[in-house]
């Protein structure tokens, strides 16, 4: 949530864009006075943003008075999202890999310093599902994409530094490696074997293997595939003995162009 003093600075566009960030975390609607609190700034200044959004149907007040997110902007991001190539084309591939595992397959790509899932496929039965979901954000330095991604980003000790800058890196668990050495290492044996993973670092009893994706016209991978799955039920070495097939389920999506 926006804090009061950001939220003092907000003006114009900024504010009502805030405003629709936070209403994007009520599933169940806000009123007036929620959003006012969680954004900040005076209550005429939250009503005017709201109505902006209502203007263009990107925000709805239903007979309960709460406000939610309106169905012009739920078809926009649906559009938006169904219309990329990658997310397409590799959607097949994360079903069969999710069938295979009986584990959670996702499609993430890089964001600075963050990974971004564009796509998942929970197991068809049986299993447990993960509550990851499309759009949804995760430390790259603590997930198997987010290594797979910066090992072609940060080839030397001094560029992992420059990217850590003096923002410390976040130890999701105590597996995390949140070190520049300790990433550089990891990153140079990635670079080595082709793959990465995810040995329980950004989340507890969770481990995650992850390999390339070239669904777009450049020799640089367009993000990566991971298999996530739970510890107890399929150890990190059972994924990693099982690289060969998922470059086999993704085919020609898994080689450079």
């Amino acid at each position: 949530m926006a804090t009061a003093e950001a939220a003092t600075r907000l003006v114009g566009s900024d504010r009502v864009l805030a405003v629709l960030k936070e209403l994007a975390g009520y599933a169940d609607g806000a009123t007036l006075d929620e959003l006012t609190k969680a954004v900040g700034g005076p209550k005429p200044t939250i009503h005017r943003a709201l109505g902006s959004l209502r203007r263009a149907a990107f925000a709805e007040q239903g007979p309960d008075g709460r406000y939610r997110l309106g169905d012009e902007y739920l078809r926009l991001a649906f559009d938006f999202h169904e219309a990329r190539p990658d997310h397409v084309r590799v959607r097949p591939a994360l079903e069969t890999l999710a069938g295979r595992f009986g584990e959670t397959t996702h499609y993430a790509v890089l964001d600075d310093r963050e990974v971004v899932y564009r796509a998942k496929v929970d197991p068809p039965t049986g299993a447990v599902r993960l509550t990851s979901t499309v759009g949804g954000r995760n430390p790259a330095h603590a997930t198997a994409v987010g290594k797979l991604l910066l090992a072609r980003e940060l080839t030397s000790l001094a560029e992992v530094k420059a990217w850590i800058g003096r923002t410390p890196l976040p130890a999701r668990t105590a597996n995390t490696l949140c070190t520049a050495p300790q990433l550089h290492r990891e990153l140079d044996k990635v670079r080595e074997q082709g793959y990465a993973v995810d040995d329980e670092e950004n989340e507890p009893g969770i481990n995650c293997l992850a390999l390339p994706v070239h669904a777009l016209s450049s020799a640089a991978p367009s993000g990566g595939v991971s298999v996530s799955a739970l510890a107890y039920r399929t150890p990190l070495r059972v994924l990693v003995g099982r690289v060969a097939e998922v470059r086999e389920a993704l085919g020609p999506l898994g080689e450079p162009r």
